[in-house]
């Protein structure tokens, strides 16, 4: 069933391909739509710094976006990547670790940001937070399994004694799906807004510019965008024309 267009929503807007698909999914559905990002010293910060230019943007893509784009947030967490010995938050390598997850993998970051997003949401009087998890197409992460989420939705909500939902609309499509989603909410500008002013390469590198968008294009957010860049386009290009004849 689909939220009530006069309910309000929390999204974890970290200013990557898969948050602002998910910031376009909620702004279809909601009335409200607030937006919260982590600064918690990630190696590709250069995310962050795309956030406000970004709202901006997606804010012009439809009127009724514009309208219904609400606050945004931005919260520090400057002790997890004190605690967090990661690729993502040091200047080393990214590898498979002897766990069989790679070293991007940031413990309990996941948990901690709808953590954090809940108290918010709680004070503003917001009851479903939204974010671009995805258990289909990613690096393995336990805390992007939808059974972490929703048991974490179950917790949050006794704790608040409050409910609290947690919505991933990315959940169980690929990247491939998630360029056809963003397309099918926001058209081309959408699509290319993604290409040229969001960031998932987990190095920061904006110096290469691809087909897909920026990055190095060869860690792990890189190819999976890249490759699910190249699934895209290539169903859309065996798409039937329209108005082909028959036969």
């Amino acid at each position: 069933m689909a939220p009530s267009i006069q309910s309000t929503a929390l999204v974890l807007l970290s200013g990557g391909q898969d948050s602002t698909v998910c910031l376009a999914w909620a702004l279809e559905r909601y009335a409200r739509v607030e937006t919260i990002g982590f600064d918690y010293g990630q190696r590709h910060r250069v995310e962050l710094d795309l956030r406000v230019k970004l709202r901006e943007e997606m804010a012009k893509l439809k009127p009724a976006w514009g309208e219904r784009l609400g606050p945004d947030h931005m919260i520090a967490l400057p002790e997890l990547s004190r605690i967090s010995e990661t690729a993502l938050t040091r200047e080393v390598e990214i590898e498979l670790t002897a766990g069989g997850l790679p070293s991007t993998f940031v413990p309990g970051r996941n948990l901690l940001f709808f953590t954090y997003a809940a108290a918010v949401a709680y004070r503003r009087g917001i009851s479903t937070l939204i974010g671009g998890m995805c258990e289909t197409d990613y690096s393995g992460y336990p805390d992007c399994r939808n059974d972490t989420l929703q048991t974490l939705a179950k917790a949050l909500s006794l704790g608040l004694d409050a409910p609290i939902a947690i919505e991933t609309p990315l959940m169980y499509i690929d990247k491939a799906g998630t360029f056809t989603l963003a397309e099918t909410l926001g058209g081309e500008a959408l699509v290319s807004l993604i290409i040229e002013d969001t960031h998932t390469c987990y190095l920061g590198d904006r110096m290469h510019r691809h087909a897909w968008g920026y990055g190095c294009g060869t860690c792990p957010a890189c190819t999976l965008r890249s490759q699910g860049w190249a699934r895209y386009r290539g169903a859309r290009n065996h798409q039937p024309q329209v108005g082909a004849a028959d036969g």
